[in-house]
């Protein structure tokens, strides 16, 4: 048997499910962790998250789902991912994460996107 393995990449939670390739059903879903990731608010309207924080979690669900059905990683042929929009991830040339992800719900820009749109006008925005 063959699997797909979708990723969810949120910001309070890892989710992973395993997918028959053949008939398309979903055979299970695993969460990580079972309580809400942290998330760093070094000041008032910040919001950060570690991105090892997540590659621990994405590991522990796929190795969840790999001992709950029983299979290994040579019968998953196709990996999915969503990830949490307008994150940013700033690596090095080894991919190696340089600080913390300010992830989508830190506002510490927003002023400077209304100035923005002020500036540029409503037409072209």
């Amino acid at each position: 048997m063959s699997y797909h393995l979708g990723i969810d990449i949120g910001s309070s939670s890892i989710k992973a499910a395993l997918v028959d390739s053949e008939t398309g059903k979903s055979l299970g879903v695993v969460q990580e962790p079972k309580t809400e990731m942290s998330m760093q608010a070094v000041k008032n309207g910040w919001a950060e998250q570690d991105p090892n924080d997540w590659w621990l979690h994405i590991c522990n669900a796929i190795q969840a789902l790999k001992k709950q059905f029983n299979i290994t990683s040579t019968q998953i042929d196709g990996i999915g991912i969503s990830y949490q929009m307008h994150g940013l991830v700033v690596v090095d040339k080894g991919g190696n994460p340089l600080r913390n992800s300010i992830i989508w719900c830190d506002s510490r820009a927003v002023n400077i996107g209304n100035d923005a749109f002020k500036a540029i006008g409503e037409d072209k925005c």
